[in-house]
């Protein structure tokens, strides 16, 4: 077994049992413990450094494990959501966006808000010229749409150039 498939299940059991309402009770049992025994040991130095340091010890621990879990659970979700643009009517210009900088996700952003309100003022001019085809549901779509940022592109299923060269082979 290689070291990154131990670190990993290591990582996994670690994050399940932090997360978990017992070990929450466990160490406000702690606390409570050290606070409550202060005055058994005059509230040294040394009784104050006890709690620091295990502290400062499983917190610096403990950002690694749970980032390493973290970064696992975000690929498989950017794998799962991949497969979806994939499978679907969207663009697939949208796959391997999470790789991109923020100036570039954010002019998708904007693409995808200019869709929007394109579909809203197509669906209110379609509306406005025929009025019983529809009613009012189309419209509170339309408007319900605008608000949404991920909101479908009309269009065909191009690869985009930048995201392409960024995108994980």
């Amino acid at each position: 077994m290689k070291l990154v498939e131990i670190f990993g299940k290591a990582a996994d059991r670690v994050s399940k049992a932090a997360g978990h309402p017992a070990t929450f009770m466990a160490c406000c049992a702690v606390v409570i413990i050290w606070a409550a025994s202060g005055p058994f040991f005059g509230f040294s130095d040394t009784w104050q450094l006890i709690i620091n340091t295990s502290t400062t010890i499983v917190t610096f621990l403990m950002v690694f494990l749970i980032q390493n879990t973290q970064n696992r659970d975000t690929a498989a979700l950017q794998a799962k959501l991949d497969e979806l643009l994939l499978t679907s009517a969207a663009q697939d210009s949208f796959i391997g966006i999470e790789h991109l900088s923020e100036e570039e996700v954010q002019r998708f952003r904007d693409q995808c808000a200019a869709a929007a309100a394109e579909k809203v003022i197509k669906a209110s001019q379609s509306l406005a010229e025929n009025p019983d085809n529809g009613g009012g549901s189309g419209n509170r779509r339309a408007k319900a749409a605008s608000h949404r940022p991920s909101a479908k592109i009309a269009g065909s299923r191009k690869k985009s150039p930048v995201v392409a060269d960024k995108a994980p082979v």
